[in-house]
């Protein structure tokens, strides 16, 4: 393919989230392929690898739509053939937070962004915000194992009222959609707290009381940390991340605001 070429990485369902992707993608380089690939490696045990949204003919429709010039679909065989012995762990970045949270996911996610890259080779890969740990991983990989690729990371892309859009979001009932927006609204809170110079042990309390109050069932982190290591923060410096997961009914959700 003559040209430049930017690749974005989706396991498809896809919205306007993965859309603006795809246009910074058009503006990075002279052709955009898209991936779609469902990749199992990256859901544990509990998780909903057999549920999780698949709509491809629709997802197709809207790459057309968008701009896109190729979209791969690979099987599981294609990804993993028989024999595929190899896991790429990309240390440090990924051990707390998400990795605590859903074990092995961050392998997951860094052996098939890796095998993407590498077949595909494009000049740039964009991927979103909203999965801020998973994008610290994919820079920290790209950069040890000398992968020749620009990383490019596009801001969330949210609903009117706040709400980070996720292919997710499609198993969240009228009252639990309502309920969700506390999780942007109680970072946003926390931001401003900790911006003025409040404490961050109080605003970090604050945001977790607001989520409990309005009905998430489990909290697996509110936390302050360095944007680039992942390392949490008692007192603010530097680049910072406000970042949370949190479940409401059996819906786990993520999001991130910067500091």
């Amino acid at each position: 393919m003559d040209g430049s070429l930017a690749l974005v990485p989706t396991m498809g369902a896809l919205h306007e989230g993965h859309i603006a992707l795809v246009a910074e993608a058009r503006k990075r380089a002279d052709k955009v392929a898209a991936s779609i690939f469902v990749n199992p490696a990256q859901f544990g045990p509990n998780e909903d690898f057999s549920r999780y949204p698949r709509q491809e003919e629709q997802d197709l429709a809207m790459l057309d739509e968008a701009g896109c010039d190729l979209v791969w679909m690979p099987s599981v065989h294609d990804i993993y053939p028989d024999g595929f012995a190899t896991k790429v762990r990309v240390s440090g970045v990924s051990d707390r937070w998400e990795g605590e949270a859903r074990p092995g996911h961050f392998e997951g996610v860094a052996t098939v962004v890796a095998k993407l890259l590498l077949a595909v080779r494009p000049d740039v890969a964009v991927f979103g915000e909203k999965d801020f740990q998973q994008l610290a991983v994919i820079r920290r990989m790209v950069a040890d194992l000398a992968i020749p690729v620009g990383i490019v990371g596009v801001p969330t892309v949210r609903e009117p009222d706040g709400l980070a859009r996720s292919s997710r979001n499609a198993y969240l009932t009228a009252e639990q959609r309502a309920r969700a927006v506390t999780l942007p609204n109680a970072l946003k809170a926390a931001r401003d707290t900790i911006s003025g110079n409040g404490s961050v042990g109080s605003a970090l309390a604050q945001a977790k009381q607001a989520l409990v109050n309005a009905g998430f069932l489990k909290i697996d982190y509110v936390a302050l940390v360095d944007a680039a290591t992942l390392d949490p923060l008692d007192t603010p410096q530097g680049e910072m991340r406000l970042i949370a997961a949190a479940t409401i009914g059996s819906t786990r959700l993520i999001d991130n605001v910067a500091v």
